[in-house]
């Protein structure tokens, strides 16, 4: 098991949570999550990361899977003008490779803000620390194992 993988596990378990982590394959795009956990396209949680222009560290958006980020919202709730993290930001500051980033688990905390869309849903699937492995989990439980804050920043 991979030290990503445990990760999330251990902060499954760590909030006595029974891990539902799967491998079903390819599961790097929502629509290939979707497919493999056999659920809307919105009960995927995308880890979208963008880089603070003025910080210089990682801004975590949990976007429901047929919903895009939009740049303007996401900046404001940031405090400051977003652009793309790059991998080696990404893994250094979150633990994670782009294609698996959990929403859980991270190496360090960053701040989180959750699309509310996600709540809709009795259970979501997220990226369990590889590209191939997915959790389900209840959304109100996702917002508050990930300290996110639930606000409009879709497009």
């Amino acid at each position: 098991m991979s030290k990503s993988l445990r990760r999330v596990r251990a902060a499954l378990e760590g909030a006595g949570i029974a891990p539902d982590i799967r491998e079903p394959g390819e599961t790097r795009t929502a629509e290939q999550a979707a497919a493999a956990a056999g659920c809307a396209l919105d009960q995927i949680v995308k880890s979208i990361l963008f880089c603070g222009a003025e910080t210089g560290h990682v801004r975590l958006f949990l976007t429901a899977g047929g919903n895009r980020v939009c740049a303007e919202r996401a900046s404001a709730l940031a405090g400051e003008a977003l652009g793309r993290a790059d991998a080696a930001l990404v893994r250094a500051e979150t633990g994670f490779a782009i294609g698996g980033v959990a929403p859980i688990g991270l190496t360090q905390p960053c701040p989180t803000w959750a699309d509310p869309r996600l709540l809709e849903f009795d259970v979501v699937w997220a990226a369990a620390g590889t590209p191939r492995h997915i959790f389900a989990i209840a959304p109100d439980r996702l917002v508050a194992l990930s300290g996110a804050t639930v606000a409009e920043f879709t497009a």
